[in-house]
């Protein structure tokens, strides 16, 4: 079973990582992840990132696939090291 710390290094190692993506290279359930997802972004060592791709036709709003264009990524928290 993939513990916190190896989601995180995951990351760590990818830049940024979707939780599917996370959830083919850790070989553990996607609910899983999502869940391990949460628990770090609590924890204040990761976050999340809306990205939008770009949609090719550009008729995003009448598009019954619109949802999927929004991907959520996730990359570890940048920490301010100033007093």
């Amino acid at each position: 079973m993939a513990s916190l710390l190896q989601v995180r290094d995951a990351i760590a190692l990818n830049g940024i990582a979707e939780a599917r993506q996370l959830s083919l290279q850790l070989t553990i359930p996607l609910r899983l992840v999502e869940a391990m997802l949460e628990q770090l972004m609590m924890m204040g060592k990761i976050e999340r990132i809306k990205k939008n791709t770009p949609c090719l036709t550009g008729s995003c709003k009448s598009c019954p696939e619109s949802s999927k264009c929004d991907r959520v990524i996730y990359r570890l928290r940048a920490y301010s090291t100033s007093s």
